[in-house]
């Protein structure tokens, strides 16, 4: 990963920016919707976009201790800016790291295409219900894995569908007790994780914890959620643990 991806709450604060014409103005009216307050460079701020590249600017902001955007030189960029689609509060960032816009546009348009208008609707009514969703799940690895199963693909709330968000109360109402403690095995036919199977990766997405034989690559253990356990063994778990636990092992 050559960037560590993050959300800026920019309501209110300075940020620089310098250059004119098309690429200042594309600037300008993100950062406006944003919230900041656009100032120029010889004001205070902690971020700035130099929107012409010019990189004499770049170095005088960076002496500074300013982090800089330099609109179409990444090799001068402190951080990038991705595409975005936005179903506020939900927002998807695109980012490629400066190799290509064109490729960052081209993902935006397929999920602004695939994602419901009222996908921020739905965050707005999880939001909401988080007291009775502690209510309904008090132990937080069953209230997980109940959300997980309310929002699986053809769930209650499945995010694709544009009738989540009007679906929660019903959904609380409804929902059985989350999936009993169970040990799942995958077999891996490839060490390239686009070779997972649709069930795998979504396995991999829910598990509390990974047992993995020591040939399986670390691009797989990856698609596993950032705190999920990785266990190295020789051989699957004697013991069944709360909640889902995976065997990932190399096909012979």
């Amino acid at each position: 990963m050559h960037s560590l991806p993050v959300f800026l709450r920019l309501q209110g604060r300075a940020v620089i920016l310098t250059g004119e014409g098309e690429a200042a103005d594309a600037k300008r009216r993100l950062l406006e919707r944003a919230g900041a307050r656009i100032v120029g460079e010889g004001e205070e701020a902690a971020l700035a976009i130099v929107a012409d590249g010019d990189e004499a600017t770049v170095q005088r902001l960076q002496a500074r201790g300013i982090w800089v955007n330099a609109t179409d030189r990444p090799d001068l960029c402190d951080f990038t800016l991705p595409a975005i689609v936005d179903r506020d509060p939900v927002l998807i960032a695109i980012g490629t790291g400066g190799a290509s816009a064109g490729l960052a546009k081209a993902l935006r348009q397929r999920l602004e295409a695939l994602l419901p208008a009222r996908l921020g609707a739905l965050a707005t009514a999880l939001r909401d219900a988080r007291a009775a969703i502690r209510k309904r799940w008090p132990d937080a690895a069953a209230r997980r894995r109940g959300i997980d199963a309310g929002l699986a693909a053809g769930g209650p709330i499945d995010p694709l569908s544009g009738l989540a968000a009007d679906a929660v109360p019903d959904w609380l109402a409804r929902s059985g007790d989350a999936d009993a403690d169970r040990l799942e095995t995958i077999r891996l036919l490839s060490a390239d994780p686009d070779d997972l199977t649709l069930r795998a990766a979504r396995l991999l997405g829910e598990a509390d914890r990974v047992y993995h034989a020591p040939g399986v690559p670390a691009a797989i253990l990856d698609r596993a959620r950032a705190d999920a356990a990785r266990i190295a063994a020789s051989a699957p778990p004697a013991r069944l643990e709360s909640g889902l636990s995976l065997w990932l092992e190399m096909a012979p």
